[in-house]
Parts: C-alpha cells; structure tokens; sequence
C-alpha cells in the first residue's frame, strides 16, 4: 500500500481573513479539497493511495462540518498537528504500520496545483531510489550574502527551488522522523538527508505553488479558469 500525507496546519494570517487558508473556496471548492483530489486523481488507477490527513485538533470540527457541506466523501484517516511541522509529520506516519513495505509522500494542503504527472513521477522515483523530491528551474538572479554585509552573484544553474510532495519509501521516512526536531529540518529531504539517504530530483511544474498571499488566491482562480 502506498500512502498520502497531507499537512494543513496554516493559520492563515498572511491571508488577512479568520479563515485557516486550507478552507478557503478556490472556484466553489476549498483548497484543501482540491489537493486531495489531486493525490486520488493521479494515483487511484495506478497504484492507489491511502490519505493521511494532518490537522491541527481546534480545526478538525470545522474540516467535518466543510465535508458534509461539500458532500465530500473521498476516504481519508486524520491526524492531529504538533507543534512543528516535523512533529505533524510524526503524527501522520504513526497511522502507517510499522511493517508497510510501500511509499508514503508528504505534501503541503495548500498546493493544490501539484499536476498528476509530476505525483506519478515522484511515486516511481521513490520505488526505486528511495527518496524523490520535485525541483524547478531558479529563473529570477540571486545574490549571496556575505558575512561582511557585501553580497554576490551567484550561478542560478546551480540551484533548483523544491516543492511537494516529497516521496520516500515509508521504512526509510519512519526510521528518519525517529531522530531528534532539529531547527535545521526545513522539510522532509532535509530529516531523510540527515540519515545520510541520497535525494533523487525529479523536475516539477512551476503552477504547483503554495498558496499563502491573497495575490496567490487570484492567480489559483485563474488557473482554475
């Protein structure tokens, strides 16, 4: 069996509303339902997925009063939030049997553009290496601090921007979120890397942003057009 965890802890602040971002209506429909449609689209007739969603407990009425009102009924286990996203992810994979020889992908709730291509992609990529993550290209120029307070160009080529989700056979996923919260664990690459586990980079799509800024909420509606 393969898995889906899914995490939506957002507050939304940065949205300007009371409402967590992962509810907000993009085209008549919350985006936290969207993303998990996404994962049932791209995978249920391959080798389907079972979805772990992580949230945080004071939100999870209001998920169970969205679904009736949505009459969404795709199956799905809930988890409870931590206090960081490493322990959200903690929560989600103590849902997953300690035995389970399949692939788990950890995913953002608000990016619900992540393309179905790219999810397969990532699946197949985990199966045989163990631990795939979606890049895409750096097209803006970067400059590096420096520690004198000066700053210099640096060779974009050299870098790529990582998205959700990141896919990792579950064994090597359950055996990397046992160690120690480290501030430096930016997402789950960076616990499974510091196992000493290579990263396979396999090429995202640029649309699947993560949604945080009421200009992101425009440009969703857009691509829902």
């Amino acid at each position: 069996m393969d898995y889906t965890i899914i995490v939506a802890g957002g507050k939304g602040l940065r949205m300007g509303g009371d409402i967590p971002k992962q509810f907000l209506p993009i085209s008549g429909q919350p985006v936290l339902m969207r993303t998990m449609q996404r994962f049932h689209e791209a995978l249920a007739d391959v080798c389907g997925t079972s979805i772990i969603l992580v949230l945080p407990r004071d939100q999870q009425d209001y998920w169970q009063r969205l679904c009736k009102e949505y009459d969404f009924r795709l199956p799905h286990q809930i988890a409870s939030g931590g206090e960081t996203r490493f322990h959200s992810v903690q929560n989600g994979l103590q849902l997953i049997p300690d035995d389970e020889q399949g692939v788990v992908g950890v995913h953002d709730g608000v990016r619900p553009f992540v393309s179905c291509d790219v999810i397969r992609r990532l699946y197949d990529a985990a199966c045989t290496e163990g631990a795939a993550v979606p890049v895409v290209p750096v097209v803006e120029t970067i400059r590096q601090l420096l520690p004198e307070g000066d700053s210099q160009t640096v060779d974009r080529s050299l870098y790529r921007l990582v998205q959700t989700p990141q896919v990792f056979r579950v064994g090597l996923l359950k055996e990397s979120y046992s160690q120690p919260y480290r501030e430096e664990f930016t997402d789950d690459a960076s616990v499974v890397e510091a196992m000493g586990h290579h990263i396979t980079l396999v090429e995202g799509n640029r649309e699947n942003i993560k949604l945080t800024t009421p200009a992101d909420l425009r440009y969703a509606e857009a691509l829902c057009q």
